[in-house]
């Protein structure tokens, strides 16, 4: 999937962010229904009762510093402050009715919300 990446931008692999197979396909199937977006980005941001938070967001194009980590056919991007945060994290999908969604495994998190959605190291 990955031909050429542009200047300043490397491949990376699951050291720094492993996707499940559920995850990869809920990423792709959403993609299928964006117009102009084609990468998923994930990022760590200040915020949330733990102090950090996870935000998922489509992206049509890579930035300068910007990893890039393909699994199962499904291509995440994560900026090189976020990678410090995330080395090692798995992410899952999971299709439960209750507390369903994507989920992270964050073996940095020395706690984290009920929700799973924030965390601290």
């Amino acid at each position: 999937m990955i031909d050429t990446l542009p200047e300043g931008v490397r491949l990376g692999n699951d050291r720094l962010i492993q996707l499940t197979e559920s995850s990869a396909e809920k990423i792709n199937a959403l993609l299928s229904n964006e117009s102009e977006s084609t990468i998923l980005r994930v990022k760590i941001s200040g915020g949330g009762c733990n102090g950090l938070s996870y935000k998922l967001k489509f992206v049509s194009a890579f930035k300068r510093g910007d990893i890039v980590v393909e699994s199962f056919g499904a291509q995440v991007v994560v900026d090189s402050k976020s990678a410090l945060y995330l080395r090692g994290t798995s992410l899952d999908y999971s299709h439960a009715l209750v507390a369903g969604g994507f989920k992270f495994e964050n073996p940095n998190a020395t706690s984290s919300c009920s929700c799973g959605e924030s965390f601290s190291v």
